[in-house]
């Protein structure tokens, strides 16, 4: 009875969570990896965003046709990661600032995208977004300008990809965004408050907290599904086991 118990605990959290979202020319997978990092497929194309983790932990993952970079930080960009994966066919997008640090001859090339840029890659319209800390601080974690959030448009479907950020004006402005990829973990990014709150306003069709280990370890995402039900019920919230 405990281990079916444990069992039925793993599969509702989403220890099985690869996931297929509906789309034009097939489904868009979604593969949670690890805390910010993730894949995504679409048609003929292979997404990962902020590799991370080593590369054992895409064992039995599609060779990459793209890579997407949000920040400088070593759980977003990982250059023993990035070192250890075939990246010979892909495409790094990024900003300034992570395109400085990587070591040259990184993927078959480096596309530079700044905050409010959209630009197709691979025939993908990719947009990139503001990220960063409040109060604005040139002290903070994240300063505004130094690296990107994403909005990646798939299938006639917009996937958004927080990356560390706050409840910035930008993300509450969004409009039209299907599936949501959000982070929330203190010190370095936000609450889950701030979080549901954020959501809550720009009303995402789905959304995946993700991103939410913090210094005092997992932030309560059960808790940030409640909120965002409570205040926009019609939001498909998602948990899925990002630290398995």
């Amino acid at each position: 009875m405990k281990y079916l118990t444990l069992l039925l605990l793993f599969i509702s959290f989403g220890a099985f969570s690869q996931d297929m979202i509906p789309a034009k020319k097939g489904d868009v997978t979604i593969n949670p990896i690890t805390h910010g990092t993730l894949v995504l497929e679409h048609d003929s194309q292979v997404i990962y965003v902020d590799p991370y983790g080593g590369a054992a932990a895409f064992e039995g993952q599609k060779k990459p046709t793209l890579v997407l970079i949000t920040d400088i930080h070593g759980d977003h960009l990982n250059q023993e990661t990035l070192d250890g994966l075939d990246l010979s066919d892909a495409t790094i997008i990024a900003p300034q600032a992570v395109a400085d640090q990587l070591t040259q001859g990184t993927g078959k090339n480096v596309v530079i995208m700044s905050n409010g840029q959209s630009k197709a890659v691979n025939g993908i319209k990719i947009e990139a977004l503001a990220m960063y800390n409040l109060p604005e601080s040139s002290e903070s974690p994240h300063t505004k300008g130094r690296g990107n959030g994403y909005i990646i448009h798939l299938g006639g479907k917009q996937f958004y990809i927080s990356g560390d950020t706050e409840d910035i004006p930008e993300m509450r402005a969004l409009k039209n965004i299907d599936v949501a990829f959000v982070c929330m973990n203190l010190p370095y990014t936000m609450d889950v408050d701030q979080a549901a709150s954020a959501v809550s306003e720009f009303k995402p069709t789905i959304v995946y907290p993700y991103h939410y280990r913090g210094t005092n370890g997992l932030s309560d995402v059960e808790k940030f599904k409640n909120l965002v039900n409570e205040a926009a019920p019609n939001v498909d919230v998602r948990l899925r086991n990002w630290y398995q």
